[in-house]
């Protein structure tokens, strides 16, 4: 027997008055879609960042904090922060609820978004038990795999169901974002059938290059080869025979 279909996901309240100037920008910044994309990569950061200042009771948080919190500089951190017409007050630093809500509507986030889990292996299982999705503005909706004997199988409170499932299920959450976390050999087969499906973000876990049609955005996470890049940097500190 087939688990019954998911409810659709819920949303966090709107925030009105900075999603009716999403269309055409932040208020004293650019368009969101003129951000620069090595600002719009360090965001997630300074957005975790200022979430642990709110948890801890922080209201504010000055440039120099949020910058060493971050791991950059000051400067740079004022700089990406200006793209979103956050300046900060002198002598107060940044409203960090404010900030929080700025970035999570620069990144998308003003609505919980869903994602769909593709592979149920040692590293898929990781990822759909794993606690820290939480306040990230995105949720783990769905599992899938190809293997008999692990459809149905419960994880986290989610059933794994098949891949014959996708279309529907993609349709229903809805689902735009999905990671890959199957075998090389069959990470391009389940891409083009999450492309199918309507989905338009992956996050690709095999190692391997997926070709996908120009409107699907891939980024790669390989483990093996970051190891390597901390392999050379390791070697290069400490040549071969230096101890």
């Amino acid at each position: 027997m087939s688990p019954s279909r998911p409810m659709a996901g819920t949303c966090y309240p709107p925030f009105r008055s900075l999603m009716n100037s999403h269309r055409t920008g932040l208020p004293g910044g650019p368009r969101v879609q003129d951000l620069p994309e090595a600002t719009a990569a360090r965001l997630p950061e300074y957005l975790r960042v200022l979430q642990h200042l709110a948890d801890a009771g922080h209201e504010t948080a000055s440039s120099e904090g949020l910058a060493a919190a971050a791991g950059v500089t000051s400067a740079k951190l004022r700089k990406d922060l200006s793209h979103l017409g956050s300046y900060g007050t002198r002598g107060v630093g940044y409203d960090i609820a404010f900030l929080v809500r700025q970035i999570e509507l620069v990144l998308g986030l003003a609505r919980l978004r869903a994602v769909a889990l593709v592979g149920i292996g040692n590293l898929g299982r990781a990822l759909a038990g794993y606690d820290g999705f939480t306040n990230t503005g995105l949720r783990i909706a769905a599992l899938f795999d190809a293997d008999p004997n692990r459809i149905g199988e419960m994880i986290n409170g989610l059933p794994v169901r098949s891949l014959d499932d996708l279309p529907w299920v993609v349709a229903e959450e809805p689902i735009s974002l999905a990671a890959i976390t199957t075998p090389a050999s069959a990470a391009q087969a389940v891409a083009n059938q999450l492309v199918t499906a309507g989905v338009t973000s992956i996050l690709n876990f095999a190692p391997c290059v997926l070709a996908v049609p120009e409107s699907v955005d891939v980024r790669k996470v390989d483990l093996a080869i970051e190891l390597q890049i901390l392999s050379f940097q390791e070697h290069r500190r400490r040549p071969e025979g230096a101890r």
